[in-house]
This record gives C-alpha cells, structure tokens and sequence, in this order.
C-alpha cells in the first residue's frame, strides 16, 4: 500500500514539473500591434501594462481602454501623468476600473465592461507570466463569439513566484472544467 502511495505521489510531482516547464516554455510574447480589437484590457499589478494599454490606444488599435484594478484613490489625470499621456485621452477614451482585486474580480470587471459597451473583440494587456491564467478567467465570463487577442508584457519573476502562479492556473483550470467560476 506504501510502495503505491509512493508512485502515485511521485507520478503527480512529475506531471507538475513536466506541465511547469511546458508552461514556461509557452508563456505568450508580445501581440501583434497592427491587430485592431474593439477594446483594450489592462490588468494592473505590473510594470509596463498600463503604458503598453495606453500606446495601443494612442496608436488607434482600439476605440477604448480599461484599466482594471485601479486603486480607489488614482485620479485620471494622475495615471496618465505616470504613463506621459495627455489628460485629455484619459477622459475622452479610459476607463478606470476600481472594483477589482485579484485576477478573478478582473475578469469579472472586465466582462461587464466588455458586454455593456457591446465589445466582439479585445486586447488583453498583462504580464506573460499572469496571461494563461488571466485569459482563462476572462474567456469563462465572456461570450464565447467576444476575440481575445492576448498581448504579454514582459518580465522576469522568481522560480518560486513562476511555480504559485503556474499552480493558481492550474487549480483553476481545474475549478473551470468543473463548473466552478
């Protein structure tokens, strides 16, 4: 009974490890700046994804941008000073989402701003390393008709940061497959 408790729990070891290393191998580059989308998604918590976002939209790749995750107390025309954008594209074209907390509130924020302004495409602006599951949350709370052109931003995290991120994705592909949003 040891001796196959033992096997099962190193069979489940090198799946992880295996599904790891392919994962890192496959996390998403940059995408493709000549595709148009109807909006852009910026999930905050990392450098570069807002000024990604915002030389997108400036470069006409989308009509809007919405930022999710803003913290409650960021002004319009305190974000765009960080990114070197004029005020005026932020009250004409972002939008500032202040509801989210984490990777899934994201995906819900985004959802309801994707359906109510009628959105069949979007870019998805995020770190390479949080796109897979990012992009998981989001495609369960959309239609399945809405695009997602994924769009990475590069970035360099710890071994052991990589190894939580990959297993929070993998734990809820799990959750999806099951019913569980």
């Amino acid at each position: 009974m040891r001796s196959a408790l033992v096997r099962i729990v190193a069979a489940a070891v090198l799946i992880w490890v295996l599904g790891f290393a392919l994962w890192v191998v496959l996390l998403p580059e940059r995408g493709d700046d000549g595709i148009r989308t109807d909006g852009i998604v910026v999930m905050t918590g990392g450098p570069g994804r807002v000024d990604r976002g915002v030389d997108l939209l400036r470069a006409g790749r989308a009509k809007r941008l919405l930022v999710s995750g803003v913290a409650r107390t960021v002004r319009p025309h305190e974000l765009a000073l960080t990114v070197d954008a004029p005020p005026s594209l932020f009250q004409c074209c972002v939008d500032l989402g202040r509801e989210a907390v984490d990777t899934r509130s994201n995906a819900d924020e985004t959802a309801k701003w994707v359906k109510r302004r009628g959105y069949r495409s979007i870019r998805l602006v995020t770190s390479a390393w949080h796109m897979p599951r990012a992009r998981l949350e989001l495609s369960a709370r959309l239609d399945d008709d809405v695009l997602i052109v994924s769009d990475a931003v590069p970035g360099e995290r710890p071994p052991a940061a990589m190894s939580r991120e990959y297993t929070k994705y993998v734990l809820r592909l799990l959750a999806v497959w099951l019913g569980i949003v």
